[in-house]
């Protein structure tokens, strides 16, 4: 197998769930080829470095095999490699949002009908 579609190729190594989720995107522009913006129908080769948007993470791979069927986890792990630059960003961009997550100081839960009466009253003294 010498080339492959694209979106078959990032729905066989298991970035996105179904063809139509990694031809979306695809389109949207969170996969590029060496800066470019791709089309689905791309045929890729191994050796290809792609850059993959998918939520808060971005992945820069290479491409090592070629598969147009989906297969277990780990056999799919085997056709990509990710660059060590990558997984280190991956990793303090994930670090910064765990402390901004720690540092965002929300209740524990709603505030009661009573608790709720309370704020209404203190925020009217305010107001008086």
């Amino acid at each position: 197998m010498e080339k492959v579609r694209i979106d078959k190729w990032l729905w066989a190594a298991r970035f996105f769930k179904t063809r139509s989720l990694a031809k979306q995107a695809i389109e949207s522009g969170h996969v590029k080829s060496e800066g470019q913006r791709l089309k689905p129908s791309r045929d890729i080769t191994p050796g290809t470095m792609l850059t993959i948007r998918a939520g808060w993470d971005e992945k820069e791979v290479e491409v090592l095999e070629l598969s147009e069927q989906r297969r277990g986890a780990p056999e799919s792990q085997r056709l990509y490699r990710e660059t060590e630059e990558s997984i280190k960003a991956r990793e303090n961009r994930a670090t910064e949002r765990d402390v901004l997550r720690q540092l965002d100081h929300f209740p524990p839960q709603r505030p009661t009908k009573k608790q709720r009466r309370q704020i209404h009253r203190f925020r009217q003294q305010d107001l008086d």
